[in-house]
């Protein structure tokens, strides 16, 4: 009897998190969603939690305000990009740096939204230093990887200056060459992959120099 008490007693505790981890996943989907849509300051926990379709108490209790919801949804998004480079960079010691770009550029175009959370934060202006600090550690974290990869091309100086080149004109492209009515998904990936390889090429080329 008392094993059985013990087991349905685990059982219950494993549903239990299941629920609060789904609702939880339900609550960071919902602010994905509406931090895509517009900047940050004009989401309010009361709009996320109507999106998620609970109650504004509730969501309280899994996120203390919009700040770390805005935190939880766009590392969601850019911890998965980052497992991919670290794959990249673990399996292949020549790594071309076209071919982090053209991943960047494939990658931001698939996920879309967490690239509308990048733009509205960036275009938000001043926060609180906290936050921007962990943003700012996203970000940098990524931008290391760019710079295993230089360095692996044989680059000893400004490496750094050379990655934030890269991320910002790779960042332009996905931001300049949108969804246009004449254009399919296949003819605008195709278009941004070619301008992401020209410019990783002038990059290369300035940098052995």
């Amino acid at each position: 009897m008392a094993e059985k008490k013990i087991r349905n007693e685990s059982t219950f505790s494993t549903l239990k998190k299941r629920e609060k981890d789904l609702r939880k996943q339900i609550i960071v989907d919902a602010a994905e969603k509406l931090f895509a849509s517009k900047p940050f300051h004009e989401v309010s926990m009361r709009d996320i939690a109507k999106e998620a379709g609970i109650s504004a108490s509730a969501i309280y209790r899994h996120f203390p305000d919009q700040k770390s919801l805005f935190l939880e949804s766009f590392s969601r998004g850019t911890i998965q990009l980052k497992h991919e480079f670290d794959t990249m960079l673990a399996n292949n010691k020549k790594i071309s740096i076209i071919a982090f770009a053209e991943r960047f550029i494939e990658y931001f175009t698939e996920k879309d939204q967490y690239f509308r959370m990048m733009i509205n934060f960036f275009l938000e202006g001043p926060v609180e230093p906290e936050m921007f600090q962990k943003l700012s550690d996203i970000e940098r974290s990524l931008l290391s990887q760019f710079d295993e990869v230089l360095i692996r091309m044989g680059i000893k100086k400004n490496v750094r200056y050379y990655s934030h080149a890269l991320f910002a004109a790779l960042t332009g492209i996905v931001a300049i060459f949108r969804s246009t009515p004449d254009k399919s998904y296949k003819q605008i990936m195709s278009h941004r992959k070619r301008i992401a390889r020209f410019i990783s090429l002038l990059l290369k080329s300035a940098a052995e120099k």
